[in-house]
């Protein structure tokens, strides 16, 4: 009993010493009063208002007057709420607005106008003469077919000019206008059906193909008239069946992306057209679009196996969806090259309508009347220049008052 209580006192005893030199070491720890804790700057008072009773680590606040801290150059906000937000999402790029086809057309006559009417001039020139004879009509047939109309075409207007010239015995500048312009209207022929038959049906959309050899803007033309369509409040699908070509998916599909139209493309290079053509028209069916347009692989008219394939990929086509037109792109410079184009193409598939690319620059007018006595089929659409909406459908009146202005 008296062992375990002295064990007891002992305990107690060496808690008090314990406590005591804790509490020593402690009071030691506190920074003296009216120093700081760490190494002081220069314009930091030694003295001041500021001795502290408690003998604490807080800083007394510079005596008046006394310089402020010189800038660090870091501005910290007042309000710091909203900085562990996400930062917004960046804005989908904003969508091009296409020119309406009125305005184009208008825009593209002047153009025309003021870079084809070297045919228009000579022929009011020589028709104007003081005297017609032989030689002039000789002059005025070669700049006839100079201008790429043809040979029948150039017979037809110089025999029905020889037979107006000659009741009427005029040579007053305005009636030998307006007598060369009723018979140019007369070939270019404004009873042609012009309208591209881009209405959807009843369950599916609208299919158009555009064909055409290597280097005529096929993929360009896609584009632009994908913008005529969305200005005329069309939904619209591109398909980029031109699989050998690279990049021309990424084109199409670039051209898509400026006016909000969707394009499908394959992933692999040299993919099969016609299963991409296939997959683009299943696709707008699916969606419900007015219109789908397939971009096709350039080919020289030449070569049997390509002319084969792109028929191929008409016939797949069809076993979804009708091809309501397949437009034929032709550079207006090329001249009878084209003219020898056209008639295969037509020979392959059912050509219903012309783009003429390059009308401007050193095209020759008369190439419309050729084409469209050659194939049968209407200019529908013509570019006079590289804007992404330089293409406007072709009007016969508004092409010849451009030739003759």
């Amino acid at each position: 009993m008296n062992e375990t209580l002295a064990i007891v006192i002992y305990v107690v005893i060496a808690l008090a010493v314990v406590g005591s030199v804790a509490a020593l070491l402690v009071r030691t720890r506190r920074t003296p009063k009216g120093m700081y804790p760490t190494t002081r700057d220069a314009n930091d008072p030694v003295t001041g208002a500021g001795a502290h009773a408690a003998g604490t680590d807080v800083l007394d606040a510079p005596p008046t007057g006394t310089a402020p801290p010189a800038e660090t150059g870091v501005v910290v906000p007042d309000d710091l709420r909203g900085l562990e937000e996400a930062a917004p999402a960046p804005e989908a790029p904003a969508l091009e607005t296409p020119e309406p086809v009125q305005g184009r057309l208008a825009r593209l006559r002047a153009r025309l106008a003021k870079s084809n009417n070297a045919l228009g001039k000579a022929l009011l020139a020589l028709l104007a003469s003081d005297k017609i004879d032989e030689d002039v009509w000789d002059e005025i047939e070669e700049t006839l077919l100079l201008a790429d109309l043809g040979t029948e075409p150039t017979m037809e207007l110089v025999d029905a000019l020889r037979e107006r010239v000659k009741i009427s015995g005029s040579r007053d500048p305005q009636e030998v206008h307006q007598m060369l312009r009723e018979e140019l209207i007369k070939l270019v022929d404004p009873t042609m059906d012009r309208t591209l038959a881009t209405d959807r049906h009843a369950d599916k959309p609208a299919v158009v193909m555009v064909v055409g050899v290597n280097g005529v803007g096929k993929t360009t033309t896609v584009g632009k008239l994908a913008r005529v369509l969305v200005a005329e409040d069309k939904d619209v699908l591109l398909g980029a069946a031109d699989t050998f070509r690279a990049a021309a998916a990424e084109q199409l599909a670039t051209w898509g992306q400026r006016v909000g139209v969707p394009t499908v493309k394959s992933d692999v290079d040299g993919a099969d057209p016609a299963s991409v053509a296939f997959e683009a028209v299943k696709a707008g069916i699916d969606g419900e679009v007015d219109v789908v347009l397939i971009d096709t692989a350039g080919r020289l008219q030449n070569k049997v196996g390509l002319m084969d394939e792109l028929g191929k990929v008409k016939r797949v086509i069809e076993k979804q969806a009708e091809v309501d037109e397949v437009l034929l792109v032709l550079d207006a410079t090329t001249g009878q090259n084209g003219l020898m184009q056209a008639k295969v193409f037509s020979e392959v598939v059912n050509i219903t309508g012309i783009v003429l690319t390059k009308l401007d620059g050193t095209a020759k007018g008369g190439i419309v009347v050729a084409i469209q006595r050659t194939l049968g089929v209407p200019v529908k659409l013509i570019g006079l220049g590289e804007g992404a909406d330089d293409l406007a459908p072709f009007e016969a009146e508004g092409f010849v008052d451009a030739l003759l202005s």
